[in-house]
């Protein structure tokens, strides 16, 4: 029995000196030590994303953190909204005649719609100027006047900005 717990304890010994260059350089690399989580519930409350992105892979990006903020609040229908104020480039994306390029992201688009107090809101003068009527917009998304005027009235009826 001595000799087994010798062996274990040289074991032990072995690895922990073989940890030491592996712990040591991660201090050097993280110096302050790694970050604290701090456990926090969140209200349903309003926000407004400004989307002007044309770029398929961070208009996606903004689509998971939407539906991310949306099951936070827990799709709340009753205390919060979330709207998604699309102008500039981010246009294209939801043009019909790009739908096959699209498809995919718009149909993510389409069911965050349908599962929670979602809207899409497209700027028709940005859209007008970029030759789009409101037939060549999907039909889940409303079109506003202005995107910058929508933002602010949003903003000043409560709306978090969120960019």
């Amino acid at each position: 029995m001595s000799m087994t717990y010798t062996a274990a304890t040289r074991r032990r010994a072995l690895v922990a000196l073989l940890l030491v260059p592996i712990t040591a350089a991660a201090r050097t690399t993280a110096p302050w030590g790694g970050a604290r989580e701090l456990e926090r519930s969140y209200l349903p409350s309003k926000a407004v994303y400004d989307v002007d992105t044309g770029e398929a892979a961070a208009f996606e990006r903004v689509l998971d953190r939407v539906s991310y903020l949306n099951k936070v609040y827990e799709a709340n229908p009753f205390e919060s909204s979330i709207v998604i104020v699309v102008h500039g480039e981010a246009i294209e994306l939801f043009g019909i005649r790009g739908f096959d390029r699209h498809r995919r992201l718009m149909e993510r688009a389409h069911s965050l719609t349908q599962s929670g107090p979602i809207e899409f809101r497209i700027c028709r003068a940005d859209a007008a100027m970029r030759g789009y009527r409101p037939a060549d917009l999907h039909g889940f998304a409303r079109m506003v006047p202005m995107a910058d005027a929508e933002i602010v009235r949003l903003q000043n009826e409560g709306y978090a900005y969120l960019r």
